[in-house]
């Protein structure tokens, strides 16, 4: 599983790099930030000054050259001046549709005055204005620019983890592919021979023909086998089928092929419910299921199969009454490679899961169980 780690610590070092970028550029972009917020408050102080010295001019002789080029240098700032009663006389850089409405205008001075603190001018005679001013639309830009720069992070965040994801799971499907493929060859090459000597061995009036019997029992389970692993490597037909009649199939199967401790209990629609299926492979599925709620039991009890129909979707539901699955475990359990029990490969429900959600686009769950309470299974596929 080399091939996997390396494509982990690939993902993790392009995320790392990445969130280190958008610190790195976060950090200089708020340092840009008070850099600019303080340059336009020394801007404002100036200008204050200037209007300052303009107003409180008394006499004709005074050059107000400077302030008068300072007050009329637009410094694209949004400034609101009012007397001490908080009276509006004078505004610049607000926007026109605050302009024109008096009540826009006055919560627009609301929202001055939680921005920055107001410069008091003394006009002398204890007479003061006020000037509230805000931030330059460049400020405001860039007061944003960190929140974007997350949410651009967390974008391509996703889209990396969706796209390793996509890639990891892609992989593991070539690998199933390729050893249920290979798994089929290897199996139907000596097949075939046995297959042929069980035909020789008919010829032959000497042989009790109840071992032949059982060997053509075991040839024909191969068969079997080798017949789903080879769907399972290569493209599955979906056909349609009536899903109750093939279920009531696969469990007649099953109950002759199991002890008479073991109960079936079938409670399935009589309807005729068509779905698109592969036969094989759902009877596999059912089989796997089957299989598990027996060692659940440890080869004795009861086993439930019923049938639930709502809306487009038709339900098989099989229960048991073995010791049960901890709630925890209910999404673990079909992980391939996971299993209870001391010998096992735990591919079963994995292989049920890929069957019934990748190849039949249905679910498959545990629907209800708990510790010593047995376990509920659904296969759930949608009617034609």
């Amino acid at each position: 599983m080399r091939i996997f780690e390396n494509k982990d610590f690939a993902r993790w070092f392009i995320i790392f790099s990445s969130l280190s970028i958008v610190i790195l550029v976060s950090w200089n972009v708020a340092l840009f930030y008070e850099r600019i917020k303080k340059d336009e408050r020394q801007k404002m102080a100036i200008w204050s000054e200037a209007q300052k010295s303009f107003n409180n001019a008394s006499t004709k002789d005074v050059d107000l050259g400077l302030e008068l080029y300072i007050l009329s240098t637009d410094l694209e700032i949004p400034i609101i001046n009012t007397d001490e009663q908080g009276t509006i006389f004078r505004y610049n850089n607000i926007p026109p549709k605050i302009e024109e409405d008096s009540l826009k205008l006055y919560q627009f001075l609301k929202e001055l005055k939680s921005t920055n603190k107001p410069i008091k001018v003394d006009l002398g005679n204890n007479n003061y204005q006020y000037i509230y001013y805000g931030n330059s639309q460049i400020l405001e830009k860039i007061k944003y620019y960190p929140i974007i720069l997350l949410l651009i992070f967390a974008l391509f965040t996703g889209l990396i983890f969706l796209f390793f994801r996509t890639s990891k799971y892609s992989e593991k499907n070539k690998l199933w592919a390729g050893m249920a493929k290979e798994t089929a060859h290897q199996i139907g090459t000596p097949l075939s021979s046995l297959v042929g000597w069980i035909e020789i061995l008919k010829t032959n009036l000497s042989v009790d023909k109840s071992y032949i019997d059982e060997m053509e029992k075991d040839v024909n389970r191969l068969q079997t086998i080798t017949n789903r692993f080879s769907k399972i490597g290569s493209e599955v037909v979906l056909t349609k089928t009536d899903l109750i009649k093939e279920t009531k199939s696969a469990i007649d199967y099953l109950r002759n092929k199991h002890s008479k401790l073991i109960h079936f209990e079938v409670q399935l629609t009589e309807e005729v419910v068509d779905v698109k299926l592969n036969t094989v492979l759902y009877s596999w599925t059912i089989e796997n299921i089957i299989k598990n709620a027996v060692d659940a039991m440890k080869g004795k009890g009861k086993i439930k199969i019923t049938s639930e129909i709502t809306k487009n979707w038709v339900s098989i539901l099989i229960s048991d009454q073995g010791k049960g699955i901890p709630k925890h475990r209910h999404k673990q359990i079909f992980e391939a490679g996971y299993t209870s029990k001391k010998r096992g490969w735990g591919l079963g429900l994995s292989l049920a899961k890929r069957i019934i959600e990748d190849y039949h686009k249905g679910k498959i769950r545990v629907k209800q169980s708990d510790v010593k309470q047995g376990a509920c299974f659904e296969i759930k596929l949608q009617m034609l």
